[in-house]
């Protein structure tokens, strides 16, 4: 029994990390709570990190957990991608901007101090650091879900990295209202996907009679019954994944969400839960439903057409930081579609050292992650009247005032916008190329155009932090080592990822395929 479970060993790590994190809720002094709570939790991610890349490097791929996961070469990467975004979300957890000192980012710039229900808070000891195992646990079912091997496993795993999220949205420290809103409607909206991705779950049951992807395979290539009840189950899953994503029409929840929540857990969100459900749907589409991809393809095709339309015109007139980005993420979520839509894998005649959907995919997340984690990084550190300040109005002439950090945040957006030399254009040069080798040129010819939309308002934003009329009342949080460490990783991943390719490349090829 224990053989079982062992490969599963970096999941099982991060569960128990989490739930000892509870225990140090009630065992541990308020005063020191907060730096061993987020000290226990990167101790956790950093050994469930060095755990999976023992077992990816001994590149044996299998079944684990009574044929619950699949620890192939997918599940393994995404493991770590997963990991290592979450222990730069956790060092943003773990700041605690209080002011005093001056910005290294700006050495002209005083620090803010913060708002004063938030002194208060800290005065109190009110830090809440019932974070650090709701992030754990998210981050267990999340891995969960990009390793599920039936949909019963998926489905748990969706409900154990929905439910912390729901609650993290509403953890503001400063107790906003708007937080809180959020929060309840990604509850509602979300507990609503679920029930219709279990729905669908009954519905594929009922047409193979097994809940695990061969089955579902082969119940598909042997055609033994109505088609209408699987193609119902297929949209109904497509449904509760494409949620998770953000994909247009199922976006309605990103832009309040994205900016009501603290930006922390947007960071957080932005990238890891879009990684661990892009990944969940390719294992879902290419494993257990391969056979049916001309059904779902051109399907899938409109969803990421409208998702590209949507983000990039939307995000053209938004005024507001932290709104942009989530509809960059929208948008984003249209392109990494464009790439799952082309379904190029070995098993459709793809060469072993070739660049298909499943790698492309992978490059491109990881240089999202970076950008993402690193833009929302900066986002924490600007300020008005104590308050986190995302309003272009609050944002105008930060560049010209702060130059360092200027350059910074433009270097993300670059990235986002997909200009060469940065990490963002090799991800969507990769997932582009997938799609075209998959006979959808119309569908990259869109991107393309879309791409060329969002660099609009991407340049937009760079515009207003050098453009003329600084805004004076504006200025940074005093950042601590946690934010600089995410900043600066992000840049240098950027950066490196845009000039040198090769090596992520190498090993997204080699991590590409799906054990059945």
């Amino acid at each position: 029994m224990l053989e079982e479970f062992l490969p599963a060993a970096p999941v099982l790590l991060v569960l128990l990390g989490g739930t000892i994190a509870i225990v140090f809720e009630g065992a541990v002094p308020r005063l020191v709570r907060p730096t061993v709570q987020a000290a226990w939790a990167l101790l956790v991610l950093i050994g469930a990190f060095g755990w999976t890349l023992v077992n990816w490097s001994a590149n044996a791929p299998q079944l684990a957990a009574m044929n619950a996961l699949t620890l192939d070469g997918p599940a393994q990467l995404t493991w770590m991608l997963l990991l290592f975004f979450g222990a730069l979300a956790v060092l943003l957890f773990a700041e605690r901007r209080v002011g005093g000192g001056e910005s290294p980012f700006a050495p002209n710039a005083s620090a803010v101090p913060s708002s004063q229900a938030e002194r208060e808070a800290i005065a109190a000891r009110q830090e809440q650091t019932e974070v650090f195992p709701l992030l754990l646990f998210s981050l267990a079912g999340m891995m969960v879900f990009a390793a599920a091997n039936d949909l019963l496993t998926m489905f748990v795993a969706l409900e154990v990295l929905s439910f912390p999220l729901y609650v993290l949205c509403g953890m503001a420290r400063r107790r906003r209202l708007l937080s809180q809103e959020a929060s309840l409607k990604y509850f509602l909206l979300g507990a609503l996907s679920s029930a219709i991705f279990l729905y669908g779950v009954a519905l594929t049951f009922g047409y193979a009679g097994s809940f695990h992807f061969r089955d579902i395979d082969l119940a598909v290539q042997s055609n033994a019954q109505s088609p209408w009840l699987l193609l119902a189950g297929l949209a109904l899953l497509g449904v509760g994944v494409l949620f998770k994503m953000g994909a247009v029409p199922f976006h309605n929840w990103v832009p309040d969400v994205y900016q009501g929540a603290p930006t922390p857990v947007t960071a957080f969100m932005a990238i890891c839960t879009k990684l661990a459900a892009t990944v969940g749907l390719l294992r879902l589409l290419y494993v257990a439903l391969g056979s049916l991809r001309w059904d779902w393809q051109t399907a899938l095709a409109v969803i990421a057409v409208a998702t590209m339309v949507v983000g990039s015109l939307i995000g053209l007139i938004q005024t507001d930081v932290k709104r942009l980005l989530a509809y960059s993420s929208i948008a984003h979520a249209g392109f990494i579609l464009v790439g799952v839509v082309g379904a190029v894998t070995t098993a459709n005649g793809l060469a072993d050292d070739r660049v298909g959907s499943v790698a492309a995919i992978l490059v491109y997340l990881a240089a999202y992650g970076l950008a993402t984690m690193g833009a929302f990084a900066i986002v924490t550190l600007v300020r008005r009247s104590g308050a986190e300040a995302t309003s272009f109005a609050a944002w105008s002439g930060l560049g010209r005032r702060d130059p360092l950090l200027g350059v910074l945040m433009t270097i993300f957006l670059l990235s986002m916008a997909g200009i060469p030399l940065t990490g963002g254009f090799i991800g969507k040069v990769a997932v582009f190329a997938a799609a075209w080798n998959g006979g959808y040129s119309w569908l990259v010819l869109i991107a393309v155009i879309a791409s060329l939309v969002t660099a609009g308002f991407y340049f937009h934003v760079i515009w207003v932090m050098f453009g003329p009329n600084p805004n004076d009342e504006t200025a940074l949080v005093s950042p601590g080592i946690g934010t600089q460490i995410v900043i600066w990783v992000g840049v240098a991943g950027t950066l490196l990822l845009g000039v040198l390719p090769g090596p992520l490349l190498d090993i997204a090829i080699n991590s590409a395929g799906f054990i059945r």
